[in-house]
């Protein structure tokens, strides 16, 4: 392994220890009662905080010459993949786990290939293994998601019964939701990504009409932060619940706000250019071995035997259509193949604004990610 691809592995694995933290911290200040919405206005108003003063300095002129036309066409795609899809995931987070949301991330590439097929963006050939393996993908997927909905199994004890983020306003559900609140939660995730694949498709489209990646990400958080106060100021009437404190909601805030929409975009966005989408995309499911860990650990989360195996079988899924991926830009010219404008590429290079815009990661997407 040469230099480039030893400091590529590590700017990947350092941005998958980023998205962990998202995951763990967010899930903590949800037990502590903080409400999603307001966290998801705090979140995207820390990022533009970051990363408004930087676009202006490095990108001022092309801001300059950015048409009203775009800039619309922006706030509807900040609406759908940054508010609406951090809205549900953390949502979802609240109801269900943080194993369970770095898990099912690991399904937002396969649906968003799916939508790319739709879109007639993406090519499946069934009389080719590059064919059979992306469609198998997608069916792993969908067994992992429907694996953990509906099956939980064994519960695994804690790895540290002393937590470093006691729950003091979980509400009875931090560690012990009801079986149809996990269900919901389960499925609000799916919503959350299904939504973020959407974005991730458009956003293709618009960074070919602009292909300047840090004035994209920086509108999408700046319309997100105005879209999301909207929708808290209606959802949290009272006002005392957007009141800040200096415990560990003010510390996610600041993390997934400072490390999130801006270490972990510039990381991502280095590492996808140096070394590709695929080599990123690999090591997505370091997040979710990681957090299975962290979460036991930090937050004293019950992890449950079916998270584990949907994970797994997500997991599988991910690898399944990224080989096909991979052997399919083999066989055909290279301008063909990014036809598709590879999901996981705007994934990594966008994601961690919000996720990754966040992520994407969650990553994050990260989520997102």
């Amino acid at each position: 392994m040469d230099a480039t691809s030893k400091k590529a592995s590590l700017v990947a694995i350092a941005v998958q220890v980023i998205l962990t933290g998202m995951s763990v911290v967010s899930k903590a200040a949800f037990n502590e009662g903080m409400s999603t919405f307001v966290f998801v206005f705090y979140r995207q108003a820390a990022g533009s905080v970051l990363m408004l003063p930087l676009a202006l300095l490095l990108h001022r002129k092309n801001a300059r010459s950015v048409p009203f036309s775009w800039l619309l066409k922006l706030f509807f795609c900040a609406l759908i993949g940054n508010t609406l899809s951090t809205s549900l995931y953390n949502l979802s987070l609240k109801f269900t786990s943080a194993t369970v949301a770095s898990a099912t991330n690991n399904s937002v590439p396969v649906i968003t290939f799916c939508f790319a097929l739709i879109m007639r963006m993406e090519v499946v050939n069934l009389r080719s293994a590059a064919g059979i393996a992306k469609l198998t993908g997608a069916g792993l997927c969908l067994a992992g998601v429907l694996f953990i909905a509906f099956y939980r199994g064994l519960a695994l004890s804690p790895v540290s019964h002393h937590r470093a983020f006691a729950a003091h306003a979980s509400g009875g559900h931090a560690n012990h939701p009801s079986k149809a609140i996990w269900i919901e939660g389960a499925f609000l995730m799916v919503l959350a990504n299904m939504a973020w694949a959407v974005s991730i498709v458009w956003q293709a489209a618009l960074l070919k009409e602009c292909p300047n990646k840090m004035l994209v990400a920086t509108a999408l958080t700046v319309f997100s932060a105005a879209q999301s106060f909207v929708v808290a100021a209606v959802a949290e009437r009272d006002f005392s619940r957007w009141r800040l404190r200096p415990d560990v909601s003010l510390l996610a805030i600041l993390y997934c706000g400072f490390f999130v929409s801006g270490a972990s975009y510039y990381l991502q966005a280095w590492c996808v250019e140096i070394k590709g989408p695929v080599f990123f995309a690999f090591w997505s499911p370091l997040c979710f071995v990681l957090t299975i860990f962290c979460s036991s650990f930090f937050l004293g989360e019950i992890v449950h035997l079916g998270s584990i195996v949907g994970g797994v079988l997500l997991v599988c899924g991910l690898y399944s259509v990224l080989w096909g991926k991979s052997k399919e830009s083999k066989l055909v010219p290279s301008n063909e193949a990014n036809m598709s404008g590879w999901e996981q590429d705007e994934e990594g290079n966008n994601k961690s604004g919000n996720y990754n815009l966040e992520q994407s990661t969650s990553a994050t997407a990260g989520e997102l990610v």
